[in-house]
């Protein structure tokens, strides 16, 4: 093997451990929030990223950008939780083209509820995947990211 292909090497079996690591961490959200609160992770992710939204709405296409999915899939996701009325869909009153969606206070509640949930089940995801010596690595890089930076 040559050093150029030693290198796609590494970036592949790097690339196969961080895949690793996310399918173990949605894993076991899954199974909690379904369990808990019968949400999947992308409606929580959907119902969290409005959330954080100053008047907790969002283009349709911003908020497909923001959760990593199509703009077909975020529709349907979005129309799921509509149905639901835990999000509401509005046209921009400056722009007739545009559609924004917004959590209710119904999402707003669930996502409460929901938070709890989701922050043990990551907790207990990454603890788990740190006693994999292949993810241990990838557990303490995310460690050392959600520390506050020093001045």
């Amino acid at each position: 093997m040559s050093l150029d292909d030693d290198a796609v090497e590494a970036r592949a079996q790097g690339w196969r451990t961080l895949a690793a690591l996310h399918a173990r961490i949605e894993d076991r959200l899954e199974r909690d929030l379904q369990q808990a609160h019968s949400l999947s992770v992308s409606e929580y992710t959907v119902l969290d990223v409005l959330a954080r939204q100053d008047g907790f709405h969002l283009r349709m296409n911003q908020l497909a950008n923001a959760v990593v999915l199509s703009q077909s899939a975020t529709t349907r996701l979005v129309s799921r939780l509509e149905n639901r009325d835990l999000l509401q869909r509005y046209l921009c009153p400056t722009d007739r083209r545009g559609i924004y969606t917004e959590v209710t206070e119904a999402g707003r509640r669930l996502l409460d509820e929901a938070r709890p949930t989701h922050d043990e089940a990551l907790t207990r995801a990454l603890a788990d995947a740190e006693q994999l010596p292949e993810l241990a690595p990838l557990v303490d890089a995310l460690a050392k990211l959600a520390l506050p930076a020093r001045s």
